[in-house]
């Protein structure tokens, strides 16, 4: 490996990791000395100085927008082999429509079937037009769907490279951490219960407002109705707190993972629509305790059983499918 990076074999000073992702991103490194220092790190296990690093690097060269003061973004880590329904993105349809603004941040399918970005466009969302006219429609709906690579051009190299490792690196925990609009207020969903408190960490480093990180204990990247959820909250103060959720917290039943398993674009954007038109079921369960989770991130909810019954509210009075029909057309 070229002397430019510094070893990966042990854990990183902040001004190392600094150091580091700003090589990747800008220097003109061999691509075997990319992969190397990157899977090097990932068998080791990244820290939070690392991810924070590695996030800071990303901010400073994504492409912004602005965004309302009390806007929040709903996304997870992917990649936890589920293959669920849309989850997050209807939470977020869900959580604008009661009135929270949100920056969802999201991409394709990577692993899965369908990403956020393949469903909403099932649904009849212009994609190009979306993300051209993200800033007005947060301002104005509520909502935008910031595409993620139209914003960050910087990884546009790095692409190729993660492709031929064929396994997760830092890289993988990134989305939730760089959105674009800047949101100081999450909901995170990872799929590794074990790294709940490091990015929980990464979080508090990076100057989170509120935020909770959640991860199901069958390593489902958002709260799971079916066991016990590994919770994180991180405060204004830097403060991390490690909290344990189930479903009945919000006053919700249990249901197998299996009862959310979703399908193609198509597939995930009937069952989206069907929800919320009104449809009852493991769904829309899946999604009342997540929103409740980004109600209560937001500062609109006390608790989960107060954002769950929130969420139900706005669904049953129509209002987040009647959010979807204005951006749709927006």
């Amino acid at each position: 490996m070229t002397s430019a990076l510094p070893d990966p074999s042990t854990p990183l000073s902040q001004a190392d990791a600094a150091r580091a992702f700003d090589l990747l991103f800008d220097a003109d490194l061999p691509e075997a000395d990319i992969a190397a220092f990157l899977v090097a790190m990932s068998e080791r296990g990244e820290t939070a100085t690392e991810i924070a690093a590695a996030a800071r690097a990303m901010r400073a060269r994504m492409i912004p927008i602005g965004a309302p003061s009390g806007a929040i973004d709903v996304c997870g880590t992917g990649g936890d082999g589920h293959h669920t329904l849309n989850v997050s993105t209807a939470v977020a349809l869900v959580v604008a429509a009661s009135g929270v603004p949100v920056a969802k941040h999201g991409n394709r399918a990577a692993s899965s079937k369908s990403g956020a970005a393949d469903t909403l466009e099932a649904l009849g969302l212009d994609l190009s037009r979306a993300a051209d006219r993200a800033e007005a429609s947060l301002a104005d709906l509520g909502i935008c769907f910031l595409f993620a690579q139209n914003h960050h051009p910087a990884l546009k190299r790095l692409g190729p490279i993660r492709k031929a490792i064929g396994q997760r690196t830092i890289f993988n925990l990134m989305g939730p951490l760089a959105n674009p609009a800047n949101v100081r207020r999450q909901l995170v969903g990872i799929a590794r219960p074990a790294y709940v408190p490091i990015y929980a960490q990464a979080l508090a480093d990076l100057g989170a407002d509120y935020a909770m990180i959640v991860s199901g204990d069958e390593g489902l990247d958002e709260l799971s109705l079916t066991g016990g959820n590994d919770v994180a909250e991180v405060t204004a103060e830097g403060l991390v707190a490690m909290r344990r959720y189930h479903a009945a917290d919000a006053g919700l039943p249990s249901h197998p993972v299996d009862a959310i398993r979703g399908g193609d674009a198509s597939y995930n954007a009937a069952a989206l629509k069907a929800l919320l038109l009104g449809e009852q079921g493991p769904y829309r369960d899946a999604v009342l305790l997540n929103a409740a989770a980004a109600l209560v991130v937001a500062g609109t909810a006390h608790d989960l059983r107060e954002g769950a019954e929130e969420a139900a509210e706005t669904i049953d009075k129509g209002l987040a499918h009647a959010l979807l029909t204005c951006w749709i057309g927006f």
